[in-house]
């Protein structure tokens, strides 16, 4: 029998037992609200995952209320392992060929004018799923005529020839995180690598030069501002649009340990120097997560009135 999905991450010797006291700048919003329940009702009615229910994302309460959610696509178990994430992972089940139209109908009955997707890895197939993902672009635009759409993206292990199925479609803003220093790598996510990274955001941008990229990065796992702000002017070599830049917040205790919590000033720091170095757009703060605030960034740089591409 296939091995059993599993939430653990880190080796028992690794386990935080003395955990950092949270600041008082680390506020959540508890989920609630009738919004809220409307919109947990219309995901568990779909069959759909949401990256905010499965990743334990900290803004769930504030995205949910206001009726934003990102959706997790390919199921919810993940291929891979990483040490500061919450979903499952192990070997999932096949691909459902038909989520990419209820994803769609799920827009619709939101009425969004922005949606965002993501997906778990699936190393276990050679295209890492990326026929699906590009079906879901072309389904939205079909029940949702001017919704733009949002992609954030596996690395599909630098093949170029997965990453060509899901630009064909042409997703207004290609999204892969590098998520954090080159030094920690194997540290935070063992079955990634940083080329593969590289690859992938600078590919996008070599296939449709029209496409907004965007990555992400953690902080607090270990690593200096200056090895970050490498990270950011290597970003910028590969011509990353928009960055997003969080403190990690440690799901549980079986994950990676919180090395230390920034400052407001410092996240400050980051953004300016972001923007000084080239980035469109910077959204850098304690409780930043790769698709906050994805609707107005997509507003704010003017494409949502961009010709979308393809109705079928």
């Amino acid at each position: 029998m296939p091995k059993q999905p599993t939430r653990d991450r880190v080796d028992p010797e690794k386990i935080n037992t003395k955990p950092l006291r949270r600041p008082e700048w680390i506020r959540v919003r508890a989920p609630m609200g009738e919004t809220f329940e409307e919109l947990k009702t219309l995901m568990r009615s779909k069959e759909l995952h949401t990256v905010c229910e499965e990743a334990m994302c900290p803004n769930l309460g504030e995205c949910w209320g206001s009726g934003t959610a990102t959706f997790l696509m390919l199921g919810d178990v993940c291929t891979r392992s990483c040490g500061f994430c919450d979903i499952k992972h192990g070997q999932p089940d096949a691909l459902d060929w038909k989520e990419p139209f209820r994803i769609a109908q799920a827009v619709k009955n939101m009425k969004l004018k922005h949606a965002v997707i993501t997906s778990v890895n699936r190393d276990d197939r050679r295209d890492g799923g990326a026929p699906i993902l590009a079906m879901v672009v072309k389904a939205i635009r079909k029940a949702q005529p001017g919704c733009s759409v949002e992609l954030l993206i596996p690395d599909f292990k630098g093949s170029v020839e997965a990453l060509q199925i899901v630009m064909e479609a042409r997703p207004e803003i290609l999204n892969h995180n590098v998520e954090t220093v080159p030094r920690l790598f194997k540290t935070v996510q063992p079955q990634d690598q940083y080329e593969w990274a590289a690859a992938t955001l600078t590919n996008a941008k070599k296939i449709d030069t029209e496409v907004l990229t965007k990555s992400g990065i953690m902080v607090g796992l270990g690593e200096t501002i200056e090895e970050v702000k490498a990270v950011m002017r290597d970003q910028r070599d590969w011509d990353v649009d928009i960055l997003t830049i969080g403190q990690y917040l440690q799901p549980s205790k079986k994950h990676l340990p919180i090395e230390r919590y920034y400052t407001p000033d410092e996240f400050e720091e980051l953004e300016q120097y972001g923007l000084s170095i080239g980035f469109k757009w910077v959204e850098s703060g304690p409780l930043v997560r790769s698709s906050y605030h994805a609707a107005e960034q997509v507003r704010a740089l003017s494409i949502v009135h961009r010709k979308l591409y393809g109705t079928n």
